[in-house]
């Protein structure tokens, strides 16, 4: 079984991501205030705005987590011409990876979801939105475009929220067209007809949407199967991916395997937006050439994360890196950060005037001398940073067999000594290009090395660190552990 050390390698590949994106994209506006009395006219609160905050929904909202984990976005859609639409259009061009195509139809109206907002919960909705059909000229344009973007893209993502932008034509065109040019075709899909759907690789509705397209129970795990079973012969499906709230989500695939994924969020603040997460996880793991179990338990932990958040969240690709190393029993779980959020936490401490210093190794059945080494370093610095070898890295340095631990539990060993500060993980077969970005203060190494045999040592002393030499304790090693083990 895929391990989450081999799940949280699998994130750096996200940024090699390329995904289509068509869909019926919104605009999500959240009015932010307080509630201190109840109107005099009518029993109803009365909300004193403070703020107001405007961004992609719909399916928008689909690309803006595939932009939060990194990946390649074509984005397809149909917005109006007013100021609803330009505000739509300018949010899809401020992100670099994003290549939109939004098409403008006159005398259409942008769909706005307005949610008014006090102590955290929603008080009030509202919609304004035009549900008609597309000019034939324009749905026309979408198809043209649309499944020419096929052959540039790794996954194809159908968004569905039912406001005309999928018709049964131009899905039929995408589906189609991605399993002539072999591409996975990924529908977060609406209503209760799923049979335009037909032929799609995987499907992800949630369980209430189950029970609408099949007419069927979905009260327990036995009625759930039955309905999954029936929706993937009727509509051609490789895969179906039910979401189930707090009961987590469950992957059901044609030749009959069923495998469970409990939930992974610990606390529920707000679900909004939560299946774009789960759709934009699962495409841009497949894109990556992720497969599609792991990509599902990848698309679990991402709506984990998303539904502690309040609002129309996103889960970002170091949420869901640091999520995966996370051990439930340990208070230091705050101390395993990807290389971003490493670099960003190194930064505040250097604002503070914090001396930052590093070391770096493979950390393989701590031994008193890594406790030692440890000690030294924190003791020449305010804030320690270790580099942490990757598994796959540490199979190349020393054979097939290491490490012995994998790289979370290493992570997680390192996270609870006093003396760590931050613990993050390299894939290189040296931390060069991690002291690059750190450019630490201090460099820590064991006297076993000579200041010009460190690695990185120039790139310190170019910026004016220093470069220490640590005293070893002898008689330790973790080769010499496992030959004793190994006797």
């Amino acid at each position: 079984m895929t391990t989450r050390s081999d799940l949280a390698a699998a994130i750096e590949r996200l940024k090699d991501a390329h995904v289509l994106c068509v869909g019926d994209v919104m605009l999500d506006r959240y009015v932010y205030g307080a509630v201190e009395r109840i109107s005099p006219e009518a029993p109803i609160p009365v909300l004193r705005m403070e703020r107001e905050a405007a961004m992609l929904g719909g399916a928008g909202n689909v690309v803006r987590n595939l932009s939060a984990l990194g990946a390649h976005v074509a984005f397809v859609s149909v917005v109006g011409n007013d100021q609803a639409g330009r505000e739509i259009s300018a949010l899809v061009a401020a992100h670099d990876k994003h290549e939109p195509y939004l098409s403008v139809e006159r005398g259409r109206m942008t769909t706005i979801k307005t949610r008014y907002v006090a102590g955290g919960q929603q008080l009030l909705r509202t919609d304004k939105e035009t549900l008609i059909p597309l000019a034939p000229s324009v749905a026309e344009d979408l198809r043209r475009v649309a499944v020419g973007a096929v052959a540039d893209a790794s996954v194809i993502v159908l968004s569905d929220y039912g406001k005309g932008v999928l018709t049964p034509e131009l899905m039929r065109a995408l589906i189609d067209a991605g399993r002539a040019q072999k591409r996975p075709v990924v529908v977060d899909p609406k209503g209760k007809d799923f049979s335009r759907y037909r032929g799609a690789t995987v499907m992800t509705p949630n369980r209430a949407e189950l029970a609408a397209a099949t007419g069927m129970p979905v009260g327990t795990d036995e009625e759930i199967g039955a309905a999954a079973r029936k929706l993937i012969a009727e509509c051609a499906l490789e895969s179906l991916l039910v979401t189930r709230g707090a009961d987590g989500m469950t992957l059901f695939a044609r030749g009959g395997e069923v495998a469970h994924l409990p939930a992974e969020a610990r606390e529920v603040f707000d679900v909004s937006g939560a299946g774009d997460t789960v759709v934009a996880m699962l495409a841009s793991a497949l894109a990556a050439g992720v497969a599609l179990p792991d990509a599902a338990r990848l698309a679990n932990v991402a709506a984990g994360i998303v539904v502690g958040k309040t609002g129309t969240a996103v889960a970002t690709a170091d949420e869901v890196f640091t999520a995966l190393h996370t051990q439930d029993l340990l208070a230091d779980e705050s101390k395993i950060a990807a290389h971003d959020e490493a670099l960003a936490r190194v930064e505040r401490w250097r604002k503070e005037g914090l001396v930052v210093g590093f070391t770096n190794g493979v950390f393989d059945l701590l031994h008193p001398g890594h406790v030692t080494l440890l000690s030294q370093a924190k003791a020449a610095c305010d804030r320690l940073v270790v580099g942490l070898n990757s598994d796959a890295s540490v199979k190349r340095l020393k054979g097939p067999t290491r490490p012995v631990q994998n790289e979370s539990a290493r992570s997680a060993v390192l996270a609870s000594l006093a003396a760590v500060d931050l613990v993050t993980i390299f894939g290189e077969d040296t931390p060069l290009a991690l002291i690059e970005q750190i450019r630490p203060d201090v460099l820590v190494k064991g006297s076993d090395y000579t200041i010009a045999t460190v690695v990185g040592a120039e790139v310190v002393q170019r910026h004016g660190g220093r470069v220490i030499l640590a005293e070893l304790v002898p008689g330790h090693s973790t080769t010499g552990t496992i030959a004793k083990l190994a006797k």
